[in-house]
């Protein structure tokens, strides 16, 4: 599948990346260790957001359920990614899902919603820790995560109701703008 290249290109390097003198990797290298550990936040994170879109599938019809499924595939795919770019490093994969509370996530809109706002979070510390992260591949997987976040989030606006160009971020958006139809000022969204 051709649509797969980058992400596969990408664990590639990883694990690559993990190859070296230092023996053991992430536990004898300072550097590598600090990068496995940032890749196990963003894990932790994809996981949850990939558990969201599972459990929203029963709820979501139509266009909604064939975005869903689509954004559920791509985080199946970062979760891969993060793995196999952890072990590169010469890590152990330990991020987990925060759990959610579904019970409390109803309705399309606020599945949705929440899918916005774990997409921003995701989007956000992949654009900070970019730059901070020492070893090339795991620099250029945040890059990329980030990169496939903000697509996720344009999205969700439309589902939400933006209209096409109410669903472009800013110019320079990293998470901070709201789900439509949420009023950042109520402390709801």
């Amino acid at each position: 599948m051709r649509r797969n290249l980058p992400i596969a290109a990408l664990a590639a390097a990883a694990l690559l990346a993990g190859c070296g003198s230092s023996g053991e990797g992430a536990r004898t290298d300072p550097e590598k260790g600090h990068d496995a550990d940032y890749l196990n936040s963003a894990l932790g994170r994809e996981l949850t957001t990939l558990d969201l879109y599972t459990a929203a599938m029963p709820v979501l019809e139509g266009r909604d359920a064939a975005v869903g499924r689509r954004l559920r595939g791509h985080q199946q795919e970062y979760v891969d990614a993060i793995t196999k770019a952890i072990r590169g490093l010469g890590g152990e994969a330990t991020g987990e899902a925060t759990e959610l509370e579904l019970a409390a996530l109803p309705t399309r809109v606020e599945l949705l919603t929440r899918g916005h706002e774990l997409e921003s979070e995701s989007l956000a510390a992949n654009v900070e820790a970019a730059p901070r992260l020492y070893t090339s591949a795991p620099r250029t997987l945040a890059a990329t995560l980030a990169a496939g976040h903000a697509q996720h989030l344009v999205l969700l606006r439309q589902l939400l109701g933006a209209a096409a160009v109410e669903s472009i971020p800013e110019a320079f958006d990293v998470g901070e703008i709201p789900a439509p139809g949420t009023d950042p000022s109520s402390g709801e969204g």
